[in-house]
């Protein structure tokens, strides 16, 4: 009995090691989205198209691509995922202006403009959403730690 005591034990010990402390809490509020791209689009101010992705139907403001004084670009994470900093979705699409372009702008362009400034319009290869960001304690050292751990699809809520 002693042996299966002291061997459960070890077992639950390396269980825990592996394991990934964080369940997401889908309470209102912004989401967490993780994603990756067909290619680097970490400078590029994202807007969110339609359905169709034939119209803008969302984008920032040029003073709405700076939080707290600094650039709201996607955070890197491990693994090649980026954490969102702006808002995206699964219509985005990136301009061809960087968020240091588009945050000297006083206006954002005319949506006929903006549009002929995409220069991908299904650009995402994963997104997901691990909940809100009241969850964590440390949002990008938990990420990494799910995704090292393979765990960011079994955790979070895969939507592409």
């Amino acid at each position: 009995m002693k042996k299966l005591i002291i061997i459960l034990a070890i077992l639950g010990a390396c269980k825990s090691k592996n394991k990934v402390a964080f369940t997401p809490s889908y309470l209102p509020g912004p989401p967490t989205l993780v994603y990756k791209t067909k290619a680097n689009y970490n400078q590029l101010v994202p807007v969110i198209l339609d359905e169709d992705r034939k119209e803008i139907i969302s984008y920032p403001h040029p003073k709405d691509v700076l939080r707290n004084h600094k650039l709201a670009m996607p955070t890197a994470l491990a693994e090649g995922y980026l954490l969102d900093e702006r808002g995206i979705g699964l219509q985005v699409a990136f301009l061809k202006l960087t968020y240091e372009e588009y945050a000297k702008l006083e206006q954002a362009p005319p949506l006929a403009e903006m549009y002929a400034m995409i220069v991908d319009k299904d650009p995402l290869v994963f997104l997901c959403n691990c909940g809100n960001g009241s969850a964590f304690t440390n949002k990008e050292q938990q990420l990494n730690a799910l995704i090292k751990a393979k765990e960011l699809t079994k955790v979070c809520k895969v939507l592409k």
